[in-house]
């Protein structure tokens, strides 16, 4: 199954919201820092559940080689051309190490056709610097404070900093502090449920049951994994210190999360 290049479609107005659950939302990460209340943690557990009921059955497709024959044609694919996706290219170059880099290349790929799969527009400018810039603060944990909290306001300092519209600048904040939200995958046309989808695919291999595996291989030439594997359970440990009433650490504890990591169909 092949796929033409995205349709690209400006989103609606931005309301300040990322996926559910409600009120885990860019204005209470850049309020709390990314600090969950008690009741906080009880709402992600439904989203949890459900992501960790999928997970057997996808790892267990990938296994067995059920998988589904979608891809993209690397060669002929449109990357974003636009002032601000060079920057953040540019960038995403500069401040993150190969492996870090590389994942988010991949990360923006796979959420590419994820996205497709699902039938869904995105805006490709603003899904491919979120993917770019996501994960800038996630080797530099601050204490008390979430990396993507962190990370999503300095993406959107450096959107405004390279003249992007405050609006497209606090998308791409909204979209980066919203990563990690257990259930932001479910809904592709959520910035940051494009990346929070293309990230999980990359670091545990859920959703890419449904894509041509000679295809993955391909996007792994291409974009190496420069053993990420041991640097992300080394970085998410150091994020668990430095900030244990946020999402990373809520996830290490109730999600397994570096479990799935290390259950990963991939060498490294």
């Amino acid at each position: 199954m092949a796929f033409q290049t995205l349709v690209v479609a400006r989103p609606g107005r931005f309301t300040g919201g990322m996926t559910a659950p409600a009120g885990i939302d860019w204005e209470w990460t850049v309020r709390s820092h990314g600090r969950l209340s008690n009741r906080q943690k009880l709402q992600l557990v439904p989203p949890l559940v459900r992501g960790v009921l999928a997970y057997p059955s996808a790892r267990l497709r990938l296994a067995t080689g059920r998988c589904g024959s979608a891809r993209l044609d690397l060669d002929a694919l449109d990357w974003p051309d636009s002032k601000l996706a060079r920057e953040a290219t540019v960038e995403a170059r500069e401040v993150l190490t190969s492996h870090v880099l590389e994942h988010s290349f991949r990360t923006y790929l796979f959420g590419l056709l994820l996205a497709q799969l699902s039938e869904v527009t995105v805006d490709r400018e603003l899904a491919f610097v979120s993917c770019m810039l996501h994960d800038t603060q996630l080797e530099h944990p601050t204490p008390g404070r979430c990396f993507a909290v962190a990370g999503g306001e300095r993406a959107e300092r450096f959107a405004l900093d390279h003249g992007a519209d405050p609006e497209l600048a606090a998308q791409i904040g909204a979209a980066i502090a919203g990563h990690i939200t257990p259930g932001a995958a479910a809904d592709l046309s959520d910035p940051a449920g494009f990346v929070s989808a293309g990230a999980l695919a990359d670091i545990t291999g859920v959703g890419l049951q449904d894509i041509d595996p000679a295809w993955v291989d391909e996007v792994h030439a291409r974009h190496p994994r420069h053993d990420l594997r041991r640097h992300l359970l080394g970085a998410w440990r150091n994020e668990g210190r430095a900030m244990p009433a946020g999402r990373a650490r809520w996830l290490t504890r109730y999600g397994a999360f570096p479990m799935l990591l290390r259950a990963a169909p991939f060498d490294q």
